[in-house]
């Protein structure tokens, strides 16, 4: 009928665009982004020990309570944005040295708040040649928005999230 009206299928259009809509499905994707995000953060010899950029201490405390071991560097530390950007370009450089990937993974709510300061920073460290990996944004963005729309909203679904999340990493 749908297809007669020229509507089309429009429970997969809105799939592709805002992520699908079963709660099992939708955590499972978001687990698998986290788990690659783990893998890139993980410190230790030969891993790329890329560091994770949030807001604030609660996205750093959310992050770790679903299994982040390395590196988080926090946005909210008293300094302005032109010394945070300097500090990010001299302490990791522009490319990841152990996957040749982008050397940050830029992770900020998607919020409107979290939006604006995502693309501000991004812009800046890209202007000095640094690409961010934002992919764990996206899909975040995409598949947590009806339960969570911030970072340390995360932290209830841990448990839910986290046994997924370790089928990913092994």
């Amino acid at each position: 009928m749908s297809e007669r009206e020229g509507l089309g299928d429009w429970a997969d259009n809105r799939a592709r665009r805002t992520g699908p809509p079963d709660r099992e499905i939708r955590f499972r994707t978001a687990a698998k982004a986290i788990a690659a995000s783990i893998k890139r953060n993980r410190p230790g010899e030969g891993k790329p020990d890329c560091p994770i950029l949030v807001e604030g201490m609660r996205d750093e405390k959310a992050l770790r309570k679903l299994g982040f071991t390395g590196v988080v560097e926090c946005v909210n530390r008293g300094w302005d944005r032109s010394r945070l950007i300097a500090y990010l370009y001299d302490t990791y450089g522009t490319r990841n040295l152990v996957d040749k990937g982008p050397a940050l993974i830029l992770l900020m709510d998607w919020d409107r708040t979290g939006g604006r300061l995502q693309a501000a920073l991004r812009d800046r460290l890209m202007a000095l040649d640094m690409p961010v990996d934002e992919e764990l944004r996206i899909t975040l963005l995409k598949v947590m928005k009806p339960e969570a729309k911030t970072i340390e909203a995360l932290a209830p679904h841990s448990r839910n999230l986290t046994p997924l999340i370790e089928e990913f990493i092994d």
